[in-house]
């Protein structure tokens, strides 16, 4: 565990020369297979480091995404920064600088370690949406991202300082600490004010429906890299720390957890509705996002061990999966210099190779078989239907909307005539093929190890 938070920083150290990109993607794609072994050894057991650091099966699957989106962040980026000679070194520092935050941030053990490292990751995000976007409008968006999840964390802060003052402990594994048989707590708007406290940052960093206007600013004004790690990683930060909060806080859930839950599965319907009105691509991705991560937080809120398997799940194939649904957007905009799906048709006929990718992984975000997406959709179903048989009616629409947007998304921008503007010879690079390949496998093999899922969480 320290081996890979030291492995991590180290490779900063790296010296900025013409081999400097490479050899930071190498040592990336090193240290991520090395996760990925560590994941499926057979003589894996449960670690802890320290009060400050601690290593279980939940945090080491979210570092191995971390690590892997992490590496195909540069390889993504090769055109619009390394060949375009764009700011390369310092780059690669916010990009390395965010997987260093991040794999701490997923590894603290101290509730305070956590929430720092839960701040940080904003700043080189912010930055690289201030450095490397593409229009006037990504100051808007920054400052958009920023504003909605300091001020949602602010009160998560209080409520952490309260807790560690009460029960001078702040370690998040060793501590059960709700003690709702108290006076306090046994009110009812007491339960549900905590509540509001402790998930609010989580459901804006998620986001969940009423929260998520920041989400597609963010996302369109990013650059391919900042979509990335803002889809694959940074949306798996608030899922992660609801399922983190509730062992910290030995959470039984309040009548205001209904309420969140009810409006996160009828906001993801509403979400994949207002996918249909999307006419830009990234736009239309990042809507999808919020859909899928409503449904993560349905499993995680159902309170049953499935829930929370289906959640761990639907959170690492998503990663995956939306990742790999940005860099074929920027593809396509390198392409055609447009994100409009009425403006880029036809690709097809350019590019088949790049419209087998597209096909992929749209049935992908439909959760098609054989992808891990299915596995965590089928887990979640029951855990989720079982908590109350009025959300039948929502699982089954977001379902059904969701492989109707997918089908959009590749019929829109794959048949119908050839647009005149697009540039007729350029060609799918094979590092192009490399990234996608990349993505596809660990988000479909994944599912012939189904038994290691029941140990991560």
């Amino acid at each position: 565990m320290l081996g890979v938070i030291m492995a991590s920083i180290t490779i900063l150290l790296v010296p900025n020369n013409n081999m400097g990109w490479y050899m930071k993607m190498w040592a990336l794609a090193l240290i991520s297979v090395i996760s990925f072994l560590h994941l499926f050894s057979s003589n894996w057991s449960y670690e802890m480091a320290n009060s400050f650091l601690n290593q279980d099966s939940m945090s080491s699957v979210l570092i191995s995404l971390t690590l892997w989106i992490s590496m195909m962040m540069l390889l993504a980026s090769q055109n619009s920064v390394k060949i375009a000679k764009n700011s390369i070194y310092q780059f690669t520092t916010m990009i390395l600088g965010l997987n260093a935050i991040l794999v701490v941030a997923f590894y603290a053990n101290n509730i305070m370690l956590f929430y720092f490292f839960f701040e940080a990751s904003l700043i080189p995000t912010l930055l690289l949406i201030l450095g490397w976007g593409y229009q006037p409008e990504r100051l808007q968006a920054g400052m958009y991202m920023m504003i909605y999840t300091v001020a949602a964390s602010l009160p998560l802060l209080l409520t952490i300082l309260w807790n560690i003052s009460s029960t001078s402990c702040s370690s998040m594994l060793m501590t059960s600490t709700l003690r709702l048989n108290s006076n306090f707590l046994s009110m009812t708007w007491a339960s549900n004010l905590l509540t509001l406290l402790i998930f609010a940052a989580f459901l804006v960093k998620l986001p969940m429906f009423t929260v998520h206007l920041w989400l597609p600013k963010a996302h369109v004004e990013a650059p391919v890299a900042g979509s990335m790690v803002l889809a694959a990683i940074l949306l798996k930060l608030g899922g992660y720390g609801i399922l983190r909060m509730y062992q910290y806080f030995n959470f039984m859930g309040s009548g205001f957890l209904v309420l969140v839950f009810s409006l996160a599965l009828w906001g993801g319907v509403l979400t994949s509705i207002i996918c249909f009105r999307q006419t830009d691509f990234k736009s239309l991705i990042a809507y999808s996002s919020v859909g899928h991560m409503s449904l993560m937080l349905a499993g995680a809120f159902s309170n049953s061990a499935w829930g929370w398997y289906g959640a761990l799940v639907l959170m690492v194939s998503h990663g995956f999966c939306s990742s790999a649904l940005f860099a074929l957007a920027n593809y396509t905009y390198e392409k055609t210099h447009t994100r409009s799906l009425f403006l880029t048709k036809g690709m097809l006929m350019f590019l088949p190779t790049l419209s087998l990718w597209w096909f992929m992984f749209a049935i992908m975000n439909m959760a098609a078989p054989p992808s891990i997406n299915l596995m965590g959709e089928i887990m979640m179903f029951p855990a989720v239907i079982f908590s109350s048989s009025y959300y039948v009616a929502s699982l089954a629409l977001m379902s059904f909307l969701a492989a109707l947007y997918s089908m959009y998304l590749f019929t829109c921008s794959q048949h119908g005539g050839s647009p005149k503007f697009a540039k007729p010879f350029s060609t799918f690079k094979s590092s192009g093929y490399i990234l996608m390949l990349m993505h596809w496998l660990p988000a479909n093999f994944l599912i012939l190890k189904s038994d290691l899922i029941f140990l991560w969480v």
